[in-house]
Order: C-alpha cells, then sequence, then structure tokens
C-alpha cells in the first residue's frame, strides 16, 4: 500500500468522518497532536487508537510537541507541568547532575505519552541561542552553551528512547541565530559557515546518531541566500546531511508557518525535492492537507528505508519508579512539578 510522505494534524478531540475518509484516501506516514486535540487520558487513547485505525497500521506514528514549559501539549489536570528545558540547565548542579534530571523529566513525559497511544515527541530542542536571537527559541532550549545542549539533549533523548518513545532533534540545522520568529517570518541567519559549524551545528553533530530530525525555516546565508532551509537542497545536503552528519528520517517543520510562502503544495514539493523525507503541517484544515498530500508524494527510496529505521529504534519501555521519578524531580525545582 501508498503511503504518502506527510504527517498531518486534526481539527478536534475527535475524528470527523470527513477527516477519517480523507486519511483513509491519503494514507499519511503519521500524525500529530496539539492542545485542541487534549481533553482526557481517555479521550487521547480513543484518538490515537481513530487515527491508526484510517490508515490501517498499528506502528503509524503519532507526534506530540512535549517539551515542558510553554510547550506542552499534554497538561494539567491530567498530567503534570513540566519544567522548561532552560529550567534544568539553570539549576546549581554540575552537568552530570542536571543532565541526571532531564533524562528523569524525559522518562517522566515518556510515560505519559505511551500510556496515551503517542510514540514521537518532538524534543530535544538542540538550538543555542545567541543573544539577540528571538525569543522563539528561548527557555526552550537547554543553555547557550553548545556543549551543554548536546549533554542535555543526549540526556533528554536517553530517557524517551528508554520509555518507549521516539526523540526528534530540532531545529536542524540550528534555529539560535535567528532574530525572527519563523511561525510569523522568515528570519535570515548571515553567519559564516565556519561560524555555523563551530557553535550552531555542534550539538545537532554529537547527536546525529538520533532516528529523527525536524528542519527550520531558516534562511542560511551562507548555503543558500534564498530558501529557506526546509526548502534548500544546499542547506540539506551541505549543512544537514554534509558537515552535521545527520542520516536519519528528516523531518520539515510545520508548512502552515507564516516563515514559508507560496501554495502548499508547492512548500510540501519543495521540501520533499531539497532533501526532507516527510513533510509536516499540523493546522487540521481538510483543505490545507488536501494541498500538502498533491506536493508531498510517495514515501518511497531511502525516505522509505529511513523512515523504517527510526521507527526500528523505538523499543518497549524499560521498568521505572514513575512516583519516585516524580518525587525526586519534584524536589529539584521545590515542589513546581505538579497536577
Amino acid at each position: 500500500m501508498t503511503t504518502t510522505a506527510a504527517i498531518f494534524g486534526c481539527a478536534g478531540p475527535a475524528l470527523t468522518p470527513e477527516e477519517a475518509a480523507f486519511f483513509r484516501d491519503v494514507r499519511p506516514w503519521g500524525f500529530i497532536l496539539f492542545g485542541r486535540n487534549v481533553e482526557s487520558p481517555d479521550q487521547l487513547r480513543r484518538l490515537c487508537e481513530a487515527l491508526r485505525e484510517t490508515v490501517g497500521r498499528e506502528e503509524a506514528p503519532i507526534l506530540v510537541d512535549q517539551e515542558g514549559g510553554r510547550v506542552q501539549r499534554l497538561g494539567p489536570p491530567h498530567w503534570p507541568r513540566y519544567p522548561a528545558s532552560r529550567s534544568y540547565g539553570a539549576l546549581p548542579a554540575d552537568l552530570q547532575s542536571r543532565s541526571e534530571l532531564v533524562g528523569l523529566g524525559a522518562r517522566l513525559m515518556a510515560h505519559d505519552l505511551t500510556a496515551v497511544g503517542i510514540t514521537v515527541d518532538c524534543l530535544p530542542v538542540l538550538d543555542a541561542p545567541a543573544p539577540d536571537a528571538s525569543e522563539v527559541v528561548g527557555d526552550r532550549a537547554y543553555s547557550a552553551e553548545p556543549d551543554e545542549v548536546a549533554a542535555l539533549g543526549r540526556a533528554a533523548a536517553e530517557g524517551l528512547l528508554a520509555g518507549g518513545i521516539l526523540p526528534v532533534i530540532k531545529h536542524m540545522p540550528g534555529h539560535g541565530r535567528a532574530r525572527a520568529d519563523s511561525h510569523h517570518e522568515l528570519p535570515v541567519v548571515g553567519a559564516s559557515r565556519e561560524e555555523l559549524a563551530g557553535r550552531d551545528f555542534a550539538p545537532f553533530r554529537a547527536l546525529a546518531d538520533l532516528p529523527i530530525g525536524m528542519s527550520a525555516h531558516v534562511v542560511y546565508a551562507a548555503f543558500d541566500g534564498e530558501r529557506p532551509g526546509t526548502l534548500s537542497s544546499a542547506v540539506v545536503q551541505q549543512a544537514i546531511r554534509g558537515e552535521i552528519g545527520f542520516q536519519g528520517l528528516l523531518l520539515t517543520d510545520d508548512l502552515s508557518m507564516q516563515a514559508l510562502s507560496g501554495p502548499l503544495s508547492e512548500r510540501a514539493r519543495l521540501a520533499r525535492e531539497a532533501g526532507c523525507d516527510v513533510v509536516l503541517h499540523g493546522n487540521g484544515d481538510m483543505l490545507e492537507m488536501s494541498e500538502v498530500a498533491r506536493g508531498a508524494g510517495f514515501l518511497q527510496g531511502a525516505a522509505a528505508v529511513r523512515a523504517r529505521e527510526a521507527l526500528s529504534r523505538r523499543q518497549a519501555a524499560d521498568p521505572f519508579d514513575v512516583e519516585g521519578a516524580r518525587e525526586r524531580l519534584a524536589a529539584a525545582f521545590e515542589g513546581r512539578l505538579a497536577a
């Protein structure tokens, strides 16, 4: 059966008949959930089951952005409020201790996600923000120091994997210098290749062995002065696949973001031609998803191989003392981990 090289969202907490029919016809590779899709554990479990039923694949990945802090789709009253990534980096402890706590937090989030049927978390953020950068990354980054970002990002990824969740490293090849929010406009980074390689690429290079990465809607003038990274073969092939050395499954950031322009079908087509394996569109708009599907094409060839290899990295969750971990994390943050 053919699979469209796309990840789609849906509009609400349950599938409409129209959405179910569309997904059965288009057969996207996976799905992504947002706050609008989340009401309770039982509801979310039913939604995940319904999404997988539409494509007839029990292994169909379901993604979410569950970082902690201001980017957390599952939250109170049913799930804990987790600290922002920067909160871990700012703890008054050595790097090893902070890494252990990051891993603990990620393992707890993995426990929450696997319980409802979610299998992929768009975490860790490996961007190292520059002092004058947009706050779109801000406290979503573990640190402004690339070495610390790499160490804490590794701990998060390992915590997710231990809990049966596939991590996604983002935003490749680095959003840390962007002075604009790519949700609303197109950032342009003028740093040289040497500057990018020495700082921005470093955390991604250190975690290039992980199974899934996400592109950035940012122009890197040193590689391509016109097209954002998501749509640029120079950025994908030279920076991401080349200098960073990432050979895993490459997803786009959300194609509906305002950093990109032009018809959505064209955005999807250009992203695939640039070397992105799977395109992502999250707002659940049926007309927009139809456009994206037309441009995305089928998942085949090397992209299909990378997709299979990425899914094969997901393992059953290790045994874990959930309550003990929650108590330890809450103590580290003085009781601020609360449902």
